[in-house]
């Protein structure tokens, strides 16, 4: 009788314990000045509808935005999510895992065909390494063998390519861009963590992934009450970005015939045409 009342009292303070600890996280004091409840109920930006017939000149264009550029920094930090911010790569993670977010195939082609699964994804970057335990007292002798997971870092995603397709819409009399898929470029290192290359983890579909963008916070350096979201640095292209390749006969990048100071000057001659042709449709 007296161990049962004992086991009784035990789990009950046990989750008289839990229920304090619960309402005290619940009862936290508000770490701002105010309550935030915009960003919850915030939507993408709506497009403007486009007709087929409008559309009198278009290019596709992909681009990379080298995370390691100051303007893109936003991108890449915080390295450790904290309360409100995640950089990219961790929001398009947890989108993924949670199903929110389509992952497609890079090796295929970008053309959003063969899905993939969080768990495909975590199998492939997720690290797996047996390591030695050796002998204090014994250096020479091992132990035993462990195996030790290393689970994969945002931080070794230093480059994001862009699908865009540049448009001129008639109706509108205006020239106009929309970004089709995001694609991931993870940092390659062998086990003695020297780098030795680069590999296209998958490809989203970006208007699906608008959503979760959308609602996801964006340190802003010039004033914290503006809150920026992914969503609307990629609508109003607050980022630096170069030309990798543009849609061609050959379906070739700007690497398969320049290289070095041409490849820069051919990736600024394609930028360049873009504007210019707008230009060109004002000039009188």
């Amino acid at each position: 009788m007296k161990t049962t009342v004992s086991v009784i009292l035990f789990v009950s303070l046990f989750f008289g314990i839990n229920s304090t600890m619960v309402a005290q996280i619940l009862d936290s004091p508000r770490d701002k000045v105010f309550d935030q409840i915009h960003l919850q109920e915030k939507l993408p930006i709506p497009y403007s509808p486009v007709r087929e017939a409008d559309v009198v000149w278009e290019k596709r264009i992909w681009r990379i935005m080298d995370l390691r550029q100051k303007i893109n920094h936003p991108f890449y930090y915080p390295e450790v999510p904290q309360k409100e911010w995640k950089n990219f790569m961790t929001v398009v993670m947890d989108a993924i895992r949670e199903g929110t977010i389509t992952a497609y195939d890079p090796s295929k082609d970008d053309h959003f065909l063969v899905p993939l699964t969080y768990q495909e994804i975590e199998k492939k970057y997720n690290k797996t390494d047996t390591v030695p335990i050796y002998d204090p007292e014994n250096p020479q002798h091992i132990l035993r063998y462990e195996v030790v997971k290393e689970d994969f870092r945002s931080s070794d995603v230093q480059r994001i390519e862009l699908k865009e397709d540049w448009f001129f819409d008639k109706q509108r009399s205006q020239m106009d861009v929309r970004i089709l898929g995001i694609c991931p470029v993870i940092n390659l290192y062998d086990d003695d963590g020297n780098f030795f290359g680069l590999q296209e983890m998958f490809w989203i579909y970006f208007p699906e992934a608008r959503p979760v963008l959308a609602k996801s916070i964006v340190f802003n350096s010039k004033n914290g009450a503006e809150k920026r979201t992914y969503d609307e640095i990629f609508w109003k292209r607050i980022f630096g970005s170069y030309v990798y390749k543009e849609e061609n006969v050959y379906d070739r990048k700007i690497t398969d015939y320049a290289s070095q100071m041409d490849a820069l000057l051919e990736a600024e001659r394609i930028k360049n045409e873009l504007f210019e042709y707008e230009h060109d449709l004002w000039e009188f």
